[in-house]
C-alpha cells in the first residue's frame, strides 16, 4: 500500500494484524521487509514504513534523508491510517526517529521499543556504515552474499545460512548484473553531510521517552551501541524492559527468545 508524504513522495507501507497499532521503522539502509522474522511472533497490528528512498518507497533526494524529515512521514502515515496514537518499535535509526517523535509530538506515541540504538552512538559502528553505505556490492548472487556474511560477520554466532539467504534478500535485488541496492545510493550524501555536522547531545531525546513505556534490545556484540550506554539508559530508566541478546551484533532479528521476551512484555504494557 502507497500513500503520499507532505511533499508529495510516494511512500510504501504495510498493515497487518489487529490490536495496539505498532509502526515498525527499520535501519538505515533497510526497509519493512526487515521485521519479517519477528512479525509472526507479535500480537498486535504490525505497520511497517519504508522510508523515502528505500525499499519500495519512491527515491526523494539526499537533502530529504534526514531523521527530522523521516519523522514527519511516519506522523503522515499515522494521519493517513487515522491513528491518533501509535507504539514505535525501531530499529537503529528506527530508534532514533522513535526518540525524536517523543520529543516533539509526544502525545501521538503509547509507547517504544528500541533495537540496539541509544542516544549515544559509537564510533567504531558509524564508521562501519560509512564504509559501506552507497557503495556497489561485490556480489554476483544471494548465495554468495549470504556465504560472505556468515564467514566474515564475526559479532553474529550461530546463525543459519538459511537467515543469511532471507536477510540479503530482503536487503538487496539480484539480477543478471549480480545485486543491487534496495535503496537509493545517494543515501551515503545524506550520511556524510550528517556527519560532517558536531554531534548533538542526544539525551535529551531519551528523556523526552518519560512516561512512556520503553524497553531496549541489545545485541551482546554490538559495535553501535556500548553496554556503557545502555547501562546509563538502565539507569535513568529503571522501568524499562532489557535484553542484552547473545551471540548478536547490530543488529538482532528480533525473533531471538531474549528479544521476544522483551517485546512481548513491552506489548503487555502498552
Amino acid at each position: 500500500m502507497n500513500f503520499n508524504a507532505p511533499d508529495g513522495t510516494r511512500l510504501h507501507y504495510t498493515d497487518e494484524g489487529i490490536g495496539t497499532p505498532v509502526i515498525a521503522l527499520a535501519g538505515l539502509t533497510r526497509n519493512g521487509t526487515d521485521f519479517n522474522h519477528v512479525a509472526p511472533h507479535l500480537n498486535c497490528r504490525l505497520i511497517r514504513l519504508d522510508y523515502r528512498g528505500r525499499g519500495q518507497s519512491d527515491w526523494a533526494g539526499p537533502a530529504t534523508y534526514t531523521i527530522p524529515v523521516e519523522a514527519q512521514d511516519t506522523l503522515a502515515l499515522m494521519d493517513h491510517l487515522g491513528l491518533d496514537k501509535a507504539a514505535i518499535l525501531g530499529t537503529s535509526r528506527g530508534g532514533l526517529i522513535a526518540m525524536v517523535l517523543a520529543a516533539t509530538a509526544k502525545d501521538r506515541l503509547t509507547g517504544v521499543a528500541l533495537n540496539d540504538i541509544g542516544p549515544e552512538i559509537a564510533d567504531t559502528g558509524l564508521e562501519v556504515i560509512k564504509n559501506y553505505i552507497g557503495k556497489p556490492l561485490p556480489f554476483k548472487t544471494y548465495a554468495e552474499a549470504a556465504d560472505f556474511r556468515a564467514r566474515n560477520w564475526v559479532h553474529f554466532k550461530n546463525v543459519p545460512m538459511s537467515r543469511w539467504l532471507e536477510e540479503v534478500a530482503q536487503q538487496y535485488a539480484e539480477d543478471d548484473a549480480g545485486l543491487a541496492l534496495r535503496y537509493d545510493p545517494k543515501l551515503r550524501d545524506a550520511v556524510l553531510e550528517a556527519g560532517a555536522q558536531p554531534t548533538p547531545d542526544l539525551w535529551p531525546l531519551f528523556d523526552a521517552l518519560a512516561g512512556l513505556p520503553i524497553a531496549l534490545i541489545r545485541g551482546a556484540n554490538s559495535d553501535l551501541l556500548t553496554s556503557a550506554t545502555a547501562s546509563e539508559m538502565q539507569r535513568r530508566r529503571p522501568d524499562m524492559i532489557f535484553a542484552d541478546v547473545p551471540d548478536r551484533g547490530h543488529v538482532p532479528f528480533l525473533d531471538e527468545p531474549d528479544a521476544l521476551r522483551v517485546l512481548q512484555n513491552w506489548l503487555k504494557r502498552l
